[in-house]
């Protein structure tokens, strides 16, 4: 079994009710939005009219592990990350209190919606057992998007195939 199936399927061991996935499908790219404006505040000029955000750093080294874990899910992954860390730039520019108010609100509503997802799946969230499972979240997202799409269906039966019946 692949790593990528290992660490899908363990992901999914938490995810089987229909309710709690597509919780996660709007919860997790919201959580990620939030990062991405909260961390593109501070910034640091290394240059004329370049700048670095601790977000481009953290988008850079989570592409590099999407990418060395699975090519294609990888590249949808580094193309979202560098979307939201545009988009969190642009809302960084803004006031104080709009750049908190979006980057705090959207993180927050994302973090309601992942549990209330895990209300109705009658199980707590992977991270609780599993740390790295934050970073599988937004890799199961971008897969279980794939597969509603008639896409990565090998990748699909072998992940269905490892987890447990419940």
């Amino acid at each position: 079994m692949s790593r990528l199936v290992r660490q899908l399927s363990a992901y999914a061991e938490y995810h089987r009710n229909g309710h709690n996935v597509a919780t996660h499908m709007v919860g997790i790219p919201l959580i990620l939005f939030a990062i991405a404006v909260l961390l593109s505040r501070p910034a640091i000029a290394l240059g004329e009219g370049l700048v670095v955000t601790p977000m481009m750093i953290v988008a850079a080294v989570a592409a590099a592990g999407y990418l060395r874990l699975d090519l294609m899910f990888g590249a949808v992954l580094a193309a979202f990350l560098a979307l939201i860390t545009w988009a969190g730039s642009g809302v960084a520019a803004w006031s104080t209190g709009a750049w908190l108010a979006v980057g705090l609100g959207s993180f927050v509503v994302g973090w309601t919606l992942q549990f209330v997802g895990h209300y109705f799946e009658g199980r707590k969230p992977a991270f609780v057992d599993d740390l790295s499972s934050l970073f599988v979240g937004p890799l199961f997202v971008v897969a279980e998007a794939a597969f509603m799409l008639g896409l990565r269906q090998p990748v699909r039966r072998a992940m269905e195939g490892a987890l447990r019946p419940h």
